[in-house]
């Protein structure tokens, strides 16, 4: 299967995500997977600025990514999917996207976020998202860096 780990980061692509998570997962393609980004010309430059050099990226909207994998357009290929926030995952795996692993990083805080640890901050949005994610049986971990323990993610909702 082409898809090596999947991360939600607010940040998209940034030094932790270029410099040490796509290196220890031997990535080859970053795949940024978001409606808005990828029709905004100078955020695309920007991300293809951060991408490691020596490894492909994409970025582009939840339907084509979809419809991409499930072609095995990148069966080839070591796919890291970095996204924003749980639900564009969530519609990737009613899609029919065989997502088994998800690893929950930086979101950032906002008026209308709970802060749940260091880093995450959710909406009620984002929790019911999760939720449906844990529902189908997707892992939901919490790592920061390669080096840390995983963590389940899911007990950080579970007083939410």
């Amino acid at each position: 299967m082409a898809i090596t780990a999947v991360r939600i980061d607010g940040r998209l692509i940034h030094g932790q995500v270029a410099n040490l998570w796509t290196p220890s997962l031997g990535a080859t393609r970053i795949m940024v997977v978001d409606d808005k980004v990828s029709q905004s010309d100078i955020e695309k430059s920007g991300l293809r600025m951060a991408c490691p050099a020596g490894t492909k990226l994409s970025v582009i909207p939840v339907e084509k990514a979809a419809k991409n994998i499930l072609d095995g357009r990148y069966d080839s290929q070591k796919v890291f999917i970095v996204v924003k926030k749980p639900d564009v995952l969530l519609e990737l795996v009613n899609k029919g996207v065989p997502i088994t692993a998800i690893n929950v990083g930086n979101m950032s805080q906002t008026s209308e976020t709970t802060h749940i640890n260091k880093s995450i901050n959710v909406t009620e949005k984002d929790v019911a998202d999760f939720k449906a994610l844990a529902d189908k049986g997707v892992k939901l971990t919490n790592q920061m860096v390669p080096g840390d323990k995983p963590n389940d993610f899911m007990e950080l909702l579970k007083d939410l």
